[in-house]
């Protein structure tokens, strides 16, 4: 038990505070970077902040829900996704650093709530676990999309990671499903729909 402590104790610190790594290749890594101005660097780097705090609330869900889950295959389809959401945090914090922008001051905030979500989701059942993984996805890539329309169309370098992150989530959903995923009632999704409004506006500035 203490080992565990120490090691989801560490993956968390690693998740907030160190680099992340992808081993796919960066999206667009190919794509010369067009020129952009003060506010469309300033806009698209806030936009990329955001989809940053998402993959960090993303790792924080996964290890909470993977914490409760008590059947291999959903833990094991629970640790596939959260690898590939560890790779959209490499994308992210590079393309941020890229636009000469930060990362949020409130990580450590955003991993600490999505952890408690995580955790209280679980527990529930893996049922719900995987309805509660598989909603959360959906409002990803509804994020996603409104990102793609909302970044300067010059942006290719951006847009690349976005379109990539909203297939991955796309994937991780419909896994959920396949999985045997059960509907979340709509006060539920609703409620979700308010806490991820507030961290975006939040994220956006902070």
């Amino acid at each position: 038990m203490i080992d565990r402590a120490i090691i989801e104790f560490d993956r968390a610190l690693r998740t907030v505070f160190a680099p992340a790594h992808s081993l796919r290749p960066v999206p667009g890594d190919d794509v010369p970077d067009a020129p952009l101005d003060d506010a469309e660097r300033r806009h698209a780097g806030a936009l990329m902040r955001v989809n940053h705090v998402g993959e960090i609330c993303a790792q924080a869900l996964y290890q909470g829900q993977a914490l409760m889950s008590h059947d291999p295959s959903i833990r094991d389809a629970l640790e596939q996704a959260s690898r590939e959401e560890t790779e959209h945090l490499a994308w992210t914090e590079r393309r941020i650093a890229e636009l000469g922008q930060r990362k949020s001051l409130l990580n450590p905030l955003w991993y600490a709530g999505a952890l408690a979500f995580g955790v209280a989701a679980g527990r529930f059942g893996d049922r719900w676990n995987l309805g509660f993984l598989a909603e959360t996805e959906r409002q990803v890539e509804s994020h996603l999309t409104g990102h793609l329309e909302r970044l300067p169309p010059t942006d290719r370098k951006s847009r690349a990671i976005v379109e990539q992150m909203k297939a991955d989530e796309i994937e991780h959903a419909e896994t959920a499903v396949r999985l045997g995923a059960h509907a979340l009632p709509a006060p539920v999704r609703g409620a979700m729909k308010l806490a991820s409004k507030v961290m975006t506006t939040l994220a956006y500035r902070v």
